[in-house]
């Protein structure tokens, strides 16, 4: 279980989430700060390394995974959680293995949130017993593999195109598009 006023870093791009995520940790008794980018988290984490950091996985200035390693690098106590509206199978695994210690898409109430930080849950996503998986569709798997593939070449999305067999810019039409979580 999370101890009473344990700090909390939120950082993410979007002041409305942002600001209501931290007021909602507040209210549940965390000593919460925030950040809207990975340069003003780094910062606020080398002066006071917080225990538990939510991070949003797309922000302008650098990527939510990057700033996983730095706040690890900074204090590898702090428990992170990477909070994305975007997420991957190969973004889920590099955030882990970069040492965030959970990996959730949004929405995600504040419950779930909390929970993703307890070392209880640390088993990882899974289904209700009984409860089969979903089939992710086509789509999906293809964004994913294209997703894989592209965190494989360090972003660059030439490289990728190579790899994959596709036009550079036909890769940046693809990307743009976001399957639905199914």
């Amino acid at each position: 279980m999370i101890e009473e006023r344990a700090s909390i870093l939120v950082v993410d791009d979007d002041d409305v989430f942002r600001t209501r995520l931290g007021a909602a940790l507040t209210d549940r008794g965390f000593e919460v700060r925030t950040a809207e980018s990975r340069a003003a988290a780094a910062q606020l984490a080398e002066r006071e390394s917080p225990e538990l950091a939510v991070v949003d996985l797309r922000m302008p200035g650098g990527s939510g995974l990057d700033l996983v390693a730095d706040l690890v690098a900074i204090d590898s106590t702090t428990r992170i959680v990477v909070l994305t509206g975007f997420g991957s199978i190969a973004t889920a695994l590099e955030a882990v293995r970069r040492g965030a210690v959970h990996y959730l898409t949004k929405p995600a109430t504040v419950d779930e949130l909390l929970a993703a930080f307890d070392p209880a849950t640390d088993q990882g996503p899974s289904s209700e017993a009984g409860e089969a998986s979903p089939v992710p569709s086509l789509a999906r798997v293809e964004w994913e593999h294209i997703n894989r593939v592209l965190m494989d070449c360090n972003g660059n999305i030439s490289q990728a195109a190579r790899l994959l067999g596709i036009h550079r810019r036909s890769l940046q039409r693809k990307l743009a598009k976001y399957p639905n979580r199914r």
